[in-house]
C-alpha cells in the first residue's frame, strides 16, 4: 500500500510539473499551448533540445528553475515507478526464501502431493488437527489458494526425487499420494519408499486394480474415493443415526466430541493394568470401544477384564478436553 501511495504521489506530482511549466510559458512568453507543453517536456526530461522559440530574461530564470525542480521531480518519480515495479518481485522471492527456510526446518511431517480437491481437504483437515504439513503441487495456478489456506507449498513435479528431498521426505513421517492420475500415484508411492523405506504412505486409487498396484508399489494405505463416496451414501440411507455420529467424530475436529487413536507407550502407568481398574471411564469420561495390538490384532468393545499393555493401540471416543487430558496423563 506505501508503494502504490508514493506511485499516485509520483503521478500527481508530474501531472502539477507539466501543468505549472505550461502555464509558465504561456503567461511569461505569450506562447501557444503546444509550444509551452512542448518546451515543458523538454526542459523536464533534460533531453537537450533547443528552445523552441527565443526567451527573455524572465523565460530564462524561469526554465532553470524548472530544470532544477523538474530534475528532482523526474528522479522521484523514476525510483517510485522502479520500486513499484520490482517490489512485488523481490517480496515474492523473500517470501519463497522464507518459506523454504521453514520446510527445510520441518521434522516428522506429512507430505500432500496434489492439491486438488481431495489434496486441499486432506491438507485443511491435516492442519486442523495440528499436524505439520507440507504440500507438493505441479500447477503455479494453485498457488494463491494454497497461500490463502495458509499451508507450506513448493512448486514442482512430486513423481522427481530432487522435489520429495526439498520438502524432507527423509524426515518426514506420512505421505498422502493424490496426483491427478493413477500412473503418477504408483511413481510416486515407488519413489517415496526408495527415498525413506519407514515412511507411512495412504495414497489414493481410481479403481481396485489401481489399488493393487500401488499396494505392491509399497502404500500403507490405498483408498478410493468413489467408492468410499457411494458407500457413505448407502449408510446414510440404511443407518442414519451411526453415519451422523461418525460424522460427528471424524468431520470436524472443533466438534465436542471425537474419536482418537492413543497409544499406551513403556512408561505409562497403565501397563498390566485391566481396563476397570485404569480409571479411563470414571477420571476422564472416555468410552474405549476397540483396542488394536501391537501384532494387528483388533478387539472390539473390550472386556472390563481385558489388560492394557505397551503398545495398545486404545481407540476413545469422548469430548476433546478429556481426550487431551488423557493423552498428557499417558505422556503421549
Amino acid at each position: 500500500m506505501k508503494t502504490i501511495r508514493h506511485f499516485i504521489i509520483a503521478a500527481v506530482i508530474v501531472l502539477l510539473i507539466l501543468a505549472g511549466g505550461t502555464l509558465g510559458y504561456m503567461y511569461l512568453e505569450g506562447w501557444p499551448f503546444l509550444d509551452a507543453l512542448y518546451m515543458t517536456v523538454i526542459t523536464v526530461s533534460t533531453v537537450g533540445f533547443k528552445e523552441v522559440r527565443p526567451v527573455d530574461q524572465s523565460g530564462r530564470i524561469f526554465t532553470m528553475a524548472l530544470v532544477v525542480f523538474g530534475m528532482g521531480f523526474t528522479l522521484y518519480v523514476a525510483g517510485a515507478i522502479v520500486q513499484f515495479m520490482l517490489e512485488g518481485h523481490i517480496r515474492t522471492i523473500l517470501g519463497r526464501r522464507r518459506l523454504d527456510r521453514k520446510i527445510k526446518h520441518l521434522r516428522n511431517h506429512y507430505i500432500v502431493c496434489g492439491y486438488g480437491r481431495i489434496g486441499r481437504v486432506l491438507a485443511r483437515s491435516l492442519i486442523g488437527n495440528g499436524l505439520k504439513v507440507v504440500v507438493v503441487d505441479s500447477q503455479e495456478s494453485r498457488v494463491p489458494e494454497m497461500e490463502a489456506d495458509g499451508v507450506y507449498y513448493h512448486i514442482g513435479d512430486a513423481v522427481e526425487e530432487t522435489h520429495l528431498q526439498t520438502v524432507g521426505i527423509e524426515k518426514a513421517a506420512g505421505l498422502v499420494a493424490v496426483l491427478g492420475s493413477d500412473v503418477d500415484n504408483v511413481f510416486l508411492v515407488l519413489t517415496a519408499r526408495q527415498l525413506n523405506p519407514s515412511l507411512v504412505i495412504t495414497a489414493r486409487a481410481g479403481g481396485t486394480d489401481a489399488k493393487k498396484k500401488l499396494l505392491a508399489a509399497g502404500a500403507n494405505n490405498v483408498e478410493l474415493p468413489y467408492e468410499m463416496g457411494a458407500m457413505n451414501m448407502a449408510q446414510k440411507i440404511l443407518r442414519p443415526t451411526v453415519t451422523s455420529f461418525l460424522e460427528l467424530a471424524f468431520a470436524d475436529s472443533r466438534k465436542e466430541i471425537q474419536m482418537e487413536e492413543i497409544v499406551i507407550p513403556a512408561a505409562s502407568p497403565l501397563v498390566d493394568v485391566t481396563l476397570k481398574d485404569s480409571g479411563i471411564r470414571q477420571q476422564f469420561n472416555l468410552i474405549i470401544i476397540a483396542i488394536k495390538k501391537p501384532d494387528g490384532e483388533m478387539i472390539f468393545n473390550p472386556s472390563f477384564e481385558t489388560p492394557l499393555r505397551e503398545g495398545d493401540m486404545l481407540i476413545a471416543v469422548g469430548e476433546v478436553e478429556n481426550l487431551a487430558r488423557f493423552a498428557s496423563h499417558l505422556g503421549v
